[in-house]
C-alpha cells in the first residue's frame, strides 16, 4: 500500500479562466482506512464542464468545493484495501471523488462497476459514468424525439453530444451536429452517422442551418450557449423542445451575459426550454445503462474517448474543454497500467 497520495486542492476561487495557483498539486500522507472504509486507487478521472462551476461559489446543484479542499470530480478505480463488509479488494467502483490517485471512502457517492464483456474500463466509465445517462434522459425525457423531426446537437463531438446524436438517429430523427473543426465534423457524419455537421469555427451557423433545415428545428440539445444558442433558437419550429444541458461558453465569464436575443420566439412558437441535471434521474440510472449497453452491443452507438495521461496535468487538460481542444469524452488516465496495484 502507498503511504502517500497525490492530490489537487482548490487554493482559491478562479476569476474568469482558471489561472495558475487556483488549484495546487501536492503529495500528502495517505490516510489509513477505518472500520467501514476502503481505499480506492483512482484509475480514471472524468473532466467535465461542471468542474468549473464547482470551483465557484455561484448558485449550483451541489455545494461548491471549499477553498483548501480536494477538487471534486467523477472517478473510477479499483479497491486496494478494504475494511468495509461487502467491499472486496479488486472490485471496481465509480462515482464522486477527489482529484487524487488514492481516496479513502465509506462508499458514499460511489457505486460498484460491472464491465460489459469486451468493454475496457475507460469506455465503460466514459459512457456509463455520466455522459451516457445525460444524453439518454435529456433527449428522451425532455426532447421527446419523434421520427422525421430535426434534431440539432451543439458540442456534438464531445462526450454527451456524440451519444445524443446517435440516439436521435435510432429514434428516426434527422440529426445535425455543431462542432469546432472540419475533423470533428467529418467524424460526426462518417463515423457516427449524423446527417450533417456544421463547423462553427469556419462556417456561419445560422446560414448553414437555413440550408440544412429550411423548415426549422424541432429539438435543440443545448450545451454551449452564446451565439450558437441564439442561431438555433431563432430557427426553432412551433412547439419545439430544448433540453438545456449546459452553457459552457459562459462558465469563465466574469460578467453576467444577456439572455438569448430571440426570447420572443419562445412565446410565439410555444417552445419548451428545460434545464436539467443528470442527477435528477439517479433513481432511473439502471434504465439508461441497460438501454445504452444494448445499443452499443448492437453496434448502433459508437463512442470516442479522449484519454490524457497524468493526474499532474489535469488542470491543463481541463482547459481544453473550454477551448474546444477535446475530441470525445475527456478522461485523465490517473495511473498507467504498469503502476496499478
Amino acid at each position: 500500500m502507498a503511504t502517500e497520495r497525490n492530490v489537487w486542492r482548490l487554493a482559491r476561487r478562479p476569476v474568469g479562466a482558471i489561472a495558475e495557483g487556483d488549484l495546487v498539486y501536492a503529495s500528502e500522507a495517505m490516510p489509513e482506512p477505518e472500520a467501514g472504509q476502503f481505499v480506492l486507487q483512482v484509475l480514471y478521472l472524468s473532466l467535465d464542464p461542471t468542474n468549473r462551476i464547482w470551483m465557484s461559489d455561484a448558485e449550483q446543484y451541489m455545494p461548491p468545493v471549499e477553498v483548501g479542499a480536494p477538487m471534486r470530480g467523477l472517478v473510477a478505480g479499483r479497491v486496494v484495501k478494504s475494511r468495509k463488509d461487502g467491499v472486496a479488494e479488486g472490485a471496481l467502483y465509480s462515482g464522486i471523488g477527489p482529484w487524487a490517485d488514492f481516496m479513502v471512502s465509506d462508499g458514499q457517492g460511489l457505486q460498484p462497476m460491472a464491465l460489459p464483456p469486451g468493454v475496457p474500463l475507460s469506455v465503460a466509465f466514459g459512457v456509463f459514468g455520466l455522459v451516457g445517462p445525460t444524453a439518454y434522459f435529456g433527449l428522451l425525457d425532455i426532447g421527446r424525439p419523434k421520427a422525421g423531426e430535426t434534431l440539432v446537437v451543439s458540442a456534438a463531438a464531445g462526450g454527451v453530444g456524440q451519444i445524443v446524436g446517435q440516439i436521435g438517429r435510432i429514434k428516426g430523427c434527422r440529426v445535425i451536429g455543431i462542432a469546432g473543426g472540419a475533423e470533428k465534423c467529418r467524424f460526426l457524419v462518417d463515423d457516427l452517422g449524423f446527417d450533417a455537421a456544421i463547423d462553427h469555427r469556419g462556417e456561419d451557423v445560422g446560414a448553414r442551418l437555413d440550408a440544412l433545415a429550411p423548415a426549422g428545428v424541432d429539438i435543440n440539445f443545448e450545451q454551449v450557449g452564446g451565439p450558437i444558442l441564439d442561431a438555433v433558437f431563432a430557427r426553432m419550429r412551433l412547439f419545439g423542445r430544448m433540453p438545456l444541458c449546459g452553457l459552457i461558453a459562459s462558465y469563465n465569464d466574469t460578467m453576467e451575459r444577456q439572455g438569448p436575443a430571440a426570447w420572443r420566439h419562445m412565446l410565439m412558437r410555444r417552445l419548451t426550454v428545460q434545464g436539467f441535471i443528470v442527477t435528477d434521474y439517479a433513481d432511473r440510472w439502471g434504465e439508461a445503462v441497460a438501454a445504452l449497453g444494448g445499443w452499443m452491443a448492437e453496434g448502433r452507438i459508437k463512442t470516442r474517448q479522449d484519454v490524457r495521461p497524468g493526474l499532474d496535468r489535469a488542470v491543463a487538460h481541463l482547459d481544453s474543454l473550454y477551448t474546444g481542444g477535446n475530441f470525445g469524452k475527456l478522461l485523465v488516465e490517473v495511473v498507467p497500467d504498469a503502476a496499478r496495484i
